[in-house]
């Protein structure tokens, strides 16, 4: 369950300014119990050379919604979580406008973490389904 919920939209979001969610644009915009939703804008910095939205741009998205989610569920001050292994299922391209993602927390275990994260269009459409295990490391 993710209990860290002092953090606000706006403190997750401010993330270091040269980092790749930030220059792809991605923004969270909700948090439950079990869940997060974020965004991501299709456009040139995002597109593939035939003008969609790159496979490895939706991993990205998921990445991030699932590493931010894990954060979320650990005591910080302790345990810190890197991705482990991600799958990837692009179903669908997309040309402009915005993709959203929800991660959903599949199992939180001591050692790993796995969300479920559905990207979709702005008119609902599925885009990507991605399976993410995060590793929780202790911090030295």
């Amino acid at each position: 369950m993710i209990t860290q919920k002092q953090y606000t939209l706006e403190m997750l979001n401010e993330g270091g300014p040269m980092t790749l969610p930030k220059h792809l644009g991605i923004e969270i915009t909700e948090v439950g119990d079990d869940y997060l939703v974020g965004r991501m804008p299709v456009e040139p910095r995002t597109h593939q050379p035939m003008g969609i939205l790159h496979g490895g741009a939706s991993v990205v998205l998921a990445e991030t919604l699932g590493s931010v989610g894990s954060f979320l569920c650990l005591d910080s001050s302790k345990f810190y979580a890197v991705g482990l292994e991600i799958n990837a299922n692009h179903v669908r391209s997309v040309r402009n406008g915005y993709v959203y993602g929800r991660a959903s927390l599949v199992h939180l275990g001591k050692t790993t973490h796995i969300w479920d994260i559905r990207i979709t269009s702005e008119d609902g459409k599925l885009v990507n389904i991605s399976r993410l295990t995060m590793a929780i490391l202790p911090i030295a």
